[in-house]
């Protein structure tokens, strides 16, 4: 089906049926993007400040917490008011859970769905259904700036996935949302053929999915010589692509990477745009702060540092997340992008505040900067996952090819000692790196606790 009677007959139609507000939003997000920054701090502050209302007003748990350090909404004026609010962390979400739901929402009318699966501890959320509708108009904003339009058909690369299911959702494929799916769980070159065969009969316009997850299909599509696969856009999120995985991603498909930050807990943080400039922050969806610095998520330093990312979501007012650790690094500086749009910039996620390694006098070390430092460096390494069992004992997996040899792992024994000290690691040589419940990989973990 042509993708303009999708975006201009079918799409209109069901969300007139549907009283659906994604289309009209979407829209407004399109011109709000151009706004400068003083009128997007504005919409801003204005969204923060309901919301800081409304979970004062009707929302017990919320209440507590601005009682516990004797405050109210009206008291908080600005960056550095907002900043007497306590931090809400993962466990605290874990355990609050029915007690942060907004008076008047019903748990049955709400969207549940669950996140934190890599950490072993998954948590239950609520959204509502309009919310959902404007995170997903956000979204298609965010994904046109790849190249992509609205009504062409996408290839995913995600886990636990699969296609349409019964005549309901065949018809939506068919007439509003069409895609292909490869699923990261279980990805080898037969599963990378049939990918390729659908992709060659739906004809999507946009690669979009797990970063590391992209790569190894650039690497399948390579070795096995397939040419199917012609995306306009690529989108690469859910981690951080290491520079000679974005480098062959770019040289197999012949299209530059945008990368994309975000969480289920909030959704869309930050995405590139054809600058490739950084990442704009979604500041019309939420408050975003970088623990010790100012202002709409702006660093007025002149070097920042990574900092913990926290979150305000100013969409969710069904389960309010105020000031929530999503337990990420990011660095953050003051500048604006040269395409002209308003939403602010930030440099990049440096990682997991999990994916830290820790050093025996309690330094933490990017465990994405050990393996960027290794596996690029060091002959014959495919894939490499760092394991921290202890703070003195170190496990790394390993995917080797033709050109390893034994010297190759007497050097990275001695690079990680040089790290860490006189640490004990252990290599592993294994297949394939395993992947989290999610379907994601994890390029460095840390179980010290």
């Amino acid at each position: 089906m042509n993708p303009f009677l999708r975006r201009r007959i079918f799409e209109p139609l069901s969300a007139w049926r549907n009283d659906s507000s994604k289309i009209r939003y979407w829209k407004e997000l399109e011109k709000s993007q151009y706004f400068t920054g003083e009128e997007l701090r504005s919409i801003q502050w204005r969204r923060l400040k309901d919301l800081l209302r409304i979970a004062y007003e009707r929302n017990e748990y919320y209440r507590k917490r601005f009682q516990s350090v004797g405050v109210t909404p009206e008291d908080i004026r600005n960056a550095t008011e907002l900043k007497i609010l306590p931090i809400l962390t993962k466990r605290e979400l874990r355990e609050n859970i029915n007690e942060m739901i907004t008076e008047d929402y019903h748990l049955d009318r709400l969207m549940k769905f669950k996140t934190g699966g890599s950490t072993g501890k998954p948590l239950d959320l609520y959204i509502t259904e309009e919310c959902s509708e404007l995170r997903n108009a956000c979204a298609r904003r965010h994904d046109r700036w790849s190249g992509w339009e609205v009504g062409e058909p996408v290839g995913s690369l995600w886990g636990n996935t699969s296609g349409p299911r019964g005549i309901k959702e065949t018809l939506k494929w068919h007439l509003l949302e069409p895609y292909i799916v490869l699923d990261t769980m279980h990805m080898d070159g037969e599963a990378v053929k049939r990918f390729a065969r659908e992709w060659k009969k739906v004809r999507p316009t946009l690669l979009f999915g797990h970063a590391h997850s992209i790569y190894l299909l650039s690497r399948y599509v390579e070795e096995l010589s397939l040419d199917e696969i012609r995306p306009r856009g690529i989108i690469s999120t859910s981690m951080t692509l290491l520079p000679h995985e974005r480098k062959h991603i770019e040289n197999t498909f012949g299209n530059i990477v945008f990368d994309r930050y975000g969480c289920e807990e909030v959704s869309l943080i930050g995405s590139e745009c054809e600058a490739h400039d950084g990442m704009h922050m979604n500041v019309e969806h939420l408050y975003i702060e970088f623990e010790g610095r100012t202002g709409m998520g702006i660093d007025v330093t002149s070097e920042p540092q990574p900092s913990g990312i926290i979150v305000t979501d100013l969409m969710n007012f069904a389960m309010p997340l105020i000031r929530y650790a999503v337990e990420d690094m990011g660095i953050c500086r003051n500048r604006m992008c040269r395409c002209g749009r308003g939403l602010p910039l930030m440099d990049g996620v440096v990682g997991r505040v999990a994916d830290f390694l820790i050093k025996a006098d309690g330094t933490q070390v990017a465990g994405i900067s050990l393996i960027e430092n290794t596996l690029t460096k060091y002959p014959g390494l495919d894939q490499m996952q760092i394991v921290q069992e202890e703070v003195s004992w170190f496990r790394i997996l390993l995917v080797t090819g033709a050109v390893y040899r034994e010297e190759t792992g007497m050097g990275l024994v001695r690079y990680f000692q040089s790290i860490f000290g006189e640490v004990k690691i252990d290599l592993e040589f294994v297949e394939s790196i395993p992947r989290e419940r999610n379907g994601k990989y994890r390029f460095s973990k840390c179980n010290v606790h």
